[in-house]
């Protein structure tokens, strides 16, 4: 006689109703943790064990803020490719991270044709006041070798959905 050994399953049933309430947008109060866990019916203690479990085994490994920019007085957005050296990659994206404009900083491997090697997307009032803090920017961190790519038009911004709520 075979004996089946049965899988646990991946997610319990509350890990699938916290992780469908973290897809959605996380209200803007003093503990939106504690909002979210009497939605589901669970102390905030219990909701942030869970979250910290998750994080633990690499489930959730970081949480991200979408600006939604056109709400915000941000008119014009551009992503800026930039030419950093390797060995000053670290540094220069810290320093451009630190820009209250800047959303997203992060390094690639430049393309075949492409010398560019680390990204910013910018926000501002209009397309001159991008030009200037690309400047602003530029000069603070010694970099001179950039394209500004301005955004002609939003396609999607949504997030991933693992569960439904």
């Amino acid at each position: 006689m075979t004996t089946e050994k049965k899988t646990p399953p991946l997610f319990t049933d509350l890990e699938k109703k916290i992780i469908a309430l973290l897809q959605t947008d996380i209200p803007v109060v003093k503990q939106p943790f504690l909002e979210m866990a009497e939605k589901i019916g669970i102390t905030e203690q219990e909701f942030l064990r869970v979250l910290k479990d998750l994080n633990d085994r690499g489930i959730i490994r970081r949480f991200g803020a979408t600006l939604k920019h056109q709400k915000t007085g941000f008119k014009a957005n551009a992503m800026v490719a930039w030419k950093v050296a390797e060995d000053r990659v670290e540094k220069t994206g810290t320093i451009m991270a630190s820009f209250r404009e800047i959303t997203h900083c992060y390094r690639r491997n430049p393309a075949p044709g492409w010398k560019y090697n680390l990204y910013t997307m910018v926000h501002a009032g209009s397309k001159e006041a991008i030009h200037a803090l690309v400047k602003k920017i530029s000069e603070a961190v010694e970099e001179d070798e950039y394209e500004i790519l301005f955004s002609k038009k939003e396609l999607k911004k949504t997030s991933m959905n693992y569960f439904e709520d």
